[in-house]
């Protein structure tokens, strides 16, 4: 038995705190990073990393490896905590700062590009987040964590044809919205 399917076996028979500080160890670093793509705000990935591991434990024991992967479960879970905050008064009462500390001005790249950069991707978060759930997770599956569309279709439990149609007519729909808003 692998390592991680022990983990999960203790953590759902014996609450087992070892367990799940290795699990929550392995998977950690990856789904910070899933989060932050999508927030661009260190203190905020952090504090939903955090709340995204306390929802895993507490759900755990609803868990079925005959049904998906752990990671895939893991991934399900996270899109769904950053549905939440964007739909949430808090994301939608706070404005959107751009802290100069998270910046080394000393680096060669320019610092208005790395501005820019942090703009555009926040106009296209803020996009996607006016999609339905369905749509948000195929798109935020695919871009911010790499999953393909065969990978895709096994979690939504539908067709990788239809992952792909509304992949593209997704990302036609945001393009369509840049254009408007940019031209």
């Amino acid at each position: 038995m692998d390592k991680q399917k022990y983990w999960i076996r203790q953590i759902k028979s014996k609450s087992n705190q070892d367990a799940a500080n290795e699990l929550i160890k392995k998977y950690y670093k990856e789904v910070y990073a899933y989060i932050y793509k999508q927030t661009l705000n260190k203190e905020l990935s952090m504090d939903l990393t955090q709340d995204i591991f306390i929802n895993m434990l507490q759900s755990i024991k609803n868990f079925d490896e005959d049904k998906a992967s752990f990671r895939t479960w893991l991934y399900k879970i996270s899109t769904n905590k950053l549905i939440d905050y964007y739909r949430s008064s808090n994301y939608k009462n706070s404005s959107i700062m751009v802290s100069i500390d998270d910046y080394d001005l000393h680096v060669t790249e320019d610092f208005t590009i790395i501005i820019e950069n942090k703009q555009e991707a926040q106009m296209v978060i803020n996009i996607v987040n006016r999609f339905d759930a369905s749509s948000q997770l195929i798109l935020r599956l695919k871009i911010f964590a790499q999953y393909t569309f065969l990978e895709i279709s096994s979690v939504l439990n539908v067709p990788e044809s239809t992952v792909k149609t509304k992949y593209y007519a997704i990302i036609k729909k945001v393009k369509i919205f840049l254009e408007d808003n940019n031209g």
